[in-house]
């Protein structure tokens, strides 16, 4: 069983990963990234939505009718989106004003529709957790490695600490989304390529396992 929950957790991480294999949800990944914090916080948000709203679905999966299942999803979604606004809201505004429109996007963000759809309405409450919690960490541990190289190489800072000194140049493009746009392309396809490697050494391992 615990296998089982490891194996439902971990392909989020890295084999079905939201941002870099999915390539779900890239909106937050452009306009957000700019600072580690606002990157960290934007996916703990999305990581207590999804995780929360997977839960959610598992629980009424027998009591919603398949034809209005969507509207459902949606207004659970929104539901605990506005409950993670009021927080942030009232306990780090700085952060909420940071985030701007893009933390009302959260309801719409593919990725959590997408595992209430393929996930947490066909399994139970625990798989659905792990499922949504797993989902949710890969996108927060994307999230913040897009954030750090952004910050790091285009403000020279980490943590909003200066890295370099005062002779640093940072290069500002990093900054802006389509300095995003295409570190995260390179980030897709080397996480692809890896993947790809591991992938092909498994095959080389089974097939000498039963040669």
């Amino acid at each position: 069983m615990m296998k089982e929950l490891w194996q439902i957790f971990s392909k989020g991480l890295l084999e079905e990963n939201p941002i870099f294999i999915l390539a779900l949800s890239l909106c937050p990944a452009l306009a957000v990234t700019t600072t580690v914090i606002n990157g960290l916080t934007m996916g703990l948000t999305v990581t207590f939505v999804i995780t929360t709203n997977n839960v959610v679905v598992s629980l009424v999966r027998h009591l919603v009718n398949p034809k209005v299942r969507v509207p459902v999803y949606i207004t659970s979604i929104a539901t605990i989106v506005t409950v993670a606004q009021l927080v942030l809201q009232a306990y780090f505004p700085d952060l909420y004003k940071a985030m701007g429109i893009y933390l009302a996007l959260v309801v719409v963000f593919a990725i959590i529709l997408a595992r209430a759809e393929v996930f947490a309405s066909k399994n139970g409450v625990v798989k659905s957790f792990c499922d949504g919690f797993g989902m949710g960490c890969g996108f927060t541990a994307a999230m913040l490695v897009i954030a750090a190289i952004r910050e790091i190489v285009g403000s020279g800072t980490f943590l909003g600490m200066p890295l370099f000194g005062d002779g640093y140049d940072p290069m500002l493009m990093m900054i802006l989304p389509p300095g995003a746009f295409i570190l995260i392309g390179y980030l897709v396809a080397g996480t692809k390529t890896w993947i790809a490697k591991i992938e092909k050494a498994r095959a080389r391992r089974l097939k000498g396992a039963m040669g």
